[in-house]
């Protein structure tokens, strides 16, 4: 008898990716064979995210995508988006079920004759039911992995829902980490990549608890420590959780490479107290000070919303020229978008959606300039690259321990291994050309 295909589909952050690979696993351990999405499956899983409006929309698209590769395929939707709004996702033409946030990872228990239904199915907790850990990390997928070390978030960011979709903060416990680390390591995979929600808020939760068993600093100490990974680097963390030790264990660390990304959401006060933000932008000029203070050649990038609710033409120059002065390497600009069940939601004084835009549009320009004149500064240094598996366009595509993005001609052998380099020439496509410092031979 022929094993069912199952077939995935990611959308938003590291952490989905992570739980996709995790999911995946499971469905192969029943006895799928997992294919590319674009390829005819019998079961097509899509994960979802909320974080803007555009992940919303995109997935219908998906849904449509699936149903041309197999129209009679049995369609199910799992992540942040089924969790908040399942009802919605279930009424698109061709999901059959969606499962919320504690439901996702037991998907094989509620597929049956896998024939179509009428209507989508739903199987969603209320999210104060999401209070226990499903570690997660994604192998097979890329040239690095993401390793889940905790989930969910305590915080109450009036713009947010993610507290509403993944339920509380919790960790995984220190033990199953290294153990998933560990096993990672053993698969010739060079980079680990750590992800969660709120990654600085780790040991929270660890052993079902409110308190912290361990500290953010006590897991990459350990993590550091363990044999067999090339480089870990840590994905996202607050700035008010990014302590000066842990800044100080990465600057003298085996493994973990000098590249932070840091949220900011606004240069203005103003607009942090009403984003419910846990710090002003004096503590974050003092993180970015001491990052590169210890490590000058650090990479650190910023996460900035523009058209929340309030934010004045004085606000947005405000955290143009905040970010202008800054000397940080690259932003990911997001633009404000409702969501329902927000405090800014309810909010007055809506930024009209062509200013938001025209916003948007002024921080990418300010983007591309700080990645340029932080490449510029890294001319004429030795790296190390970290090759990619894709071949683009003839081109094979690395990155640096300091996310420097490189470029070469396509060389099979060079996938996934490390190369002592120097950086030499920014291209016309904003990307950095090297020279190997020992020759390579294919």
């Amino acid at each position: 008898m022929d094993k069912k295909k199952v077939a995935f589909y990611t959308l938003g952050c590291k952490l989905n990716f992570s739980e996709t690979s995790t999911i995946a696993r499971s469905f192969v351990n029943e006895g799928f064979d997992r294919v590319d999405f674009s390829e005819k499956a019998d079961i097509y899983v899509i994960n979802t995210c909320s974080v803007t409006e555009n992940a919303d929309k995109r997935f219908k698209t998906i849904v449509k995508q699936a149903q041309k590769g197999n129209p009679e395929a049995f369609v199910a939707a799992v992540g942040c988006y089924a969790q908040l709004k399942p009802q919605e996702l279930a009424d698109v033409n061709g999901v059959d079920l969606v499962l919320g946030a504690t439901e996702k990872f037991k998907i094989t228990d509620y597929l049956n004759d896998l024939s179509k239904n009428d209507f989508g199915e739903v199987h969603s907790c209320e999210i104060e039911d999401a209070d226990f850990y499903v570690g997660s990390y994604s192998i097979g997928d890329r040239t690095r992995a993401f390793l889940k070390v905790q989930d969910g978030c305590d915080y109450k960011c009036t713009y947010c829902t993610i507290p509403l979709a993944r339920g509380i903060s919790r960790s995984d416990t220190m033990e199953n980490v290294l153990k998933n680390a560990r096993e990672i390591s053993k698969q010739n995979i060079k980079e680990i990549v750590l992800t969660g929600v709120n990654i600085g808020d780790y040991g929270k939760g660890e052993f079902g608890n409110k308190k912290h068993a361990h500290t953010f600093l006590d897991l990459v100490t350990e993590l550091d420590k363990v044999e067999g990974i090339e480089r870990l680097r840590i994905s996202s963390i607050e700035p008010n959780l990014l302590k000066n030790e842990t800044i100080d264990l990465v600057s003298k660390s085996r493994a973990f490479v000098p590249h932070f990304h840091v949220p900011l959401q606004s240069g203005s006060n103003e607009i942090l107290k009403k984003m419910k933000r846990r710090y002003l932008r004096e503590l974050y000029v003092d993180r970015v000070s001491k990052i590169k203070e210890v490590m000058p050649h650090a990479c650190i990038g910023v996460d900035v919303i523009v058209g929340f609710p309030g934010e004045t033409d004085e606000h947005f120059l405000e955290t143009y020229n905040f970010l202008m002065e800054l000397d940080i390497s690259y932003l990911h600009v997001f633009t404000y978008s409702e969501r329902d069940n927000t405090e800014a939601a309810a909010m007055n004084d809506v930024v009209p959606k062509n200013v938001r835009t025209k916003r948007s549009k002024m921080l990418r320009g300010l983007s591309v300039k700080k990645r340029r004149a932080f490449y510029e500064s890294q001319l004429g240094t030795v790296r190390t690259v970290l090759f990619e598996s894709e071949n683009k366009e003839g081109y094979i595509h690395g990155f640096t321990e300091n996310y420097v993005k490189v470029k070469a001609p396509w060389n099979p052998e060079l996938i996934n291994t490390l190369h002592d380099v120097e950086l030499t020439k920014i291209d016309e496509d904003g990307l950095v050309r090297f020279e190997f410092i020992k020759a390579f031979s294919a």
